[in-house]
């Protein structure tokens, strides 16, 4: 009788048993990823993709005066109310930054400008097109205008006191723009966590290194690096280790020493020289290495002493899109945010995409407009390591487990490469 031996299915397979699906990794890492507490203060220049670790509460009304939306002119409205057509005379003009001092009486106007005072008596500003001027001295507007219109008042974006930005957000451009317009100068943030990442495998070189047969550049290191610094935490590059397991546990040790989080790229799999997984589970405790999704089957995640870890995948287009969909959240999460999903939403996909069920697919694809309407279209050929399907798209096309591929035409749920960081 012939011996049965059993196999562990392959990257190829569309269903593995013990491959963890999406979801769950995800709801693992989160349990496992406990956000740094240390904090400091920064100034505001400089805190750019920073987390906040307190509330900002608004020091003052926003607006600070009521002012006015419009070039125009200000009004009490019971002056223009009661008849079709009403003249009222000019008694001054207010600009930003030079209010109109006195008080607006009945039958008057006050020339007006965006963003000047709002006259005491006034409550009104009528548009300049919507005027007739008489004189230098006089006006004529209708009474087709509503109370209020065209007034921003004190405090209607922001009160004295109010949440302006809550803890958890981290800081984009607008929301320095709003602390400076508070006059906030120094934040309060989460310290920034030190990342270490290296790449493994003798056959990856350093970029201006002449190729040997069977050799490849290193591109995951560059990859790793840009993502990395578009979150604004400190790098740690270790460089590329070569498949050796002494030296591969001594850069595992030496990175976990003086870091929050390690990153590597390679060597994850179940080849003989694929030396990460054996290490980790030496040196770390590992929560799981296989994951039900394509590309990037061969993910690890775990703990390294104080540090998290992940063991990626080494074909290029698999390290970029096992980071953006657990790496950056696992990172995003260390940082303090509180809200670490990707942004997507459904489109009609104009290619017809080939997927078996059995796990959940992120194809590559391209956004663009079509008679206005916002379309998808494949960026052609998937493979793992054809990183130019990700240079040409600019979004995910997010396939779950138990789809059996996309007819053309049909509604497909994309996330953008925009929306990720």
């Amino acid at each position: 009788m012939s011996e049965t031996v059993i196999r562990d299915p392959s990257c190829e397979s569309d269903f593995d048993p013990n491959s963890l699906p999406v979801a769950e990794a995800l709801a693992r890492i989160q349990q496992i990823v406990a956000p740094i507490t240390i904090t400091e203060q920064v100034d505001l220049i400089a805190s750019l993709n920073r987390v906040l670790a307190s509330n900002v509460l608004s020091p003052v009304n926003v607006p600070n005066h009521t002012n006015s939306a419009m070039d125009g002119y200000a009004v009490r409205f019971e002056d223009i109310i009661e008849n079709p057509v009403t003249k009222l005379a000019l008694v001054g003009k207010a600009f930003a930054g030079h209010a109109y001092e006195g008080r607006l009486e009945p039958g008057q106007a006050v020339r007006i400008m965006t963003g000047a005072v709002m006259p005491d008596g006034a409550d009104t500003v009528i548009m300049q097109e919507d005027t007739e001027i008489i004189s230098h001295q006089q006006i004529k507007v209708d009474s087709n205008h509503k109370q209020g219109q065209h007034v921003r008042y004190a405090g209607e974006s922001l009160k004295q006191g109010d949440v302006a930005l809550q803890t958890g957000r981290r800081l984009n451009s607008a929301d320095i723009g709003l602390l400076a317009s508070l006059g906030v100068a120094q934040i309060e943030v989460y310290k920034k966590p030190t990342i270490a990442f290296f790449a493994t495998g003798d056959e990856v070189k350093p970029l201006g290194q002449a190729l040997e047969h069977g050799e490849v550049y290193d591109s995951n290191r560059y990859t790793l690096n840009s993502m990395l610094a578009s979150l604004n935490v400190d790098i740690l590059d270790l460089g590329i280790i070569g498949d050796d397991p002494e030296l591969t546990a001594k850069t595992f040790k030496q990175a976990a020493q003086h870091t929050d989080a390690v990153i590597v790229s390679g060597g994850a799999s179940v080849g003989e020289a694929d030396y990460v997984r054996t290490t980790l589970n030496q040196l770390g405790e590992v929560s799981f290495w296989k994951l039900a999704m394509k590309p990037g089957r061969p993910l690890s995640f775990g703990t390294l002493e104080d540090a998290i870890f992940f063991g990626l995948p080494g074909n290029p287009v698999s390290v970029m899109v096992t980071f953006y969909q657990f790496v950056l959240p696992a990172l995003k999460r260390l940082m303090g945010e509180t809200d670490t999903r990707p942004k997507r939403f459904l489109v009609p996909c104009v290619s017809e995409l080939k997927k078996r069920p059995g796990r959940t697919e992120y194809q590559r694809g391209r956004l663009f407009y079509d008679d206005d309407i916002l379309k998808v279209e494949s960026t052609g050929q998937q493979g793992s390591g054809i990183l130019s399907s990700m240079s040409r798209g600019d979004c995910f096309i997010v396939l779950p487990d138990d789809c059996d591929g996309v007819a053309a035409g049909n509604m497909v749920e994309v996330e953008p490469f925009f929306g990720l960081m």
